[in-house]
């Protein structure tokens, strides 16, 4: 049975900085949860499209992982476990300062699809000023391991684990973004 997951967050920040950050396959290990001690074991970059001209001179240009690049990571499943499970995805889809996706070709799942789509957003601050930044939106299509099986663990857990997982994703996002000023 498949099931989807759907998150938002809004962040301050220009949609380039955003994108790249996101599209920045080194990134992943730090933004996933610390006890899964998460690792890239191997990439296959494809390069992206041109970037567009850039409107953020000062922001690094840094990598970033274009329609047909193949990564594998590992993670620890559980916290404490002994074991690491290989994860080995693709990316199907990517538009500068729009969205990628990439679909699971090996691991955890029996069905895989995450698209990560940018778009600019104005919000009011307490103030009543006008604050121009990003809404990141994450749309995920997943399916379970082990049929009937799994489709319980993810009423039990799996679900749950999930949100938790991009919980701290939006937070750990949040402080490294923090991190980063553009207009240096």
């Amino acid at each position: 049975m498949h099931f989807t997951f759907d998150s938002e967050q809004w962040l301050p920040y220009p949609v380039e900085l955003v994108f790249a950050f996101f599209a920045n396959p080194e990134n992943l290990p730090r933004l996933m949860p610390p006890w899964q001690k998460a690792r890239i074991e191997e990439a296959a970059f494809a390069p992206p499209p041109p970037r567009p001209s850039p409107t953020l001179r000062s922001y690094p240009q840094s990598i970033a992982a274009g329609s047909g690049t193949r990564m594998t990571i590992s993670f620890r499943p559980f916290p404490y476990s002994p074991i690491r499970l290989p994860w080995e995805a693709e990316i199907a889809e990517f538009v500068w300062n729009d969205h990628f996706c990439d679909h699971q070709l090996r691991g955890p799942f029996a069905y895989w699809h995450h698209c990560h789509t940018v778009r600019p957003e104005t919000r009011t601050s307490a103030f009543g000023t006008p604050i121009a930044g990003t809404l990141l939106a994450d749309h995920v299509d997943y399916e379970p391991p082990m049929g009937r099986l799994g489709n319980i663990a993810n009423r039990i857990f799996l679900a749950r684990q999930l949100s938790s997982t991009f919980t701290y994703r939006h937070n750990r996002t949040a402080e490294l973004l923090a991190t980063i000023d553009p207009r240096s």
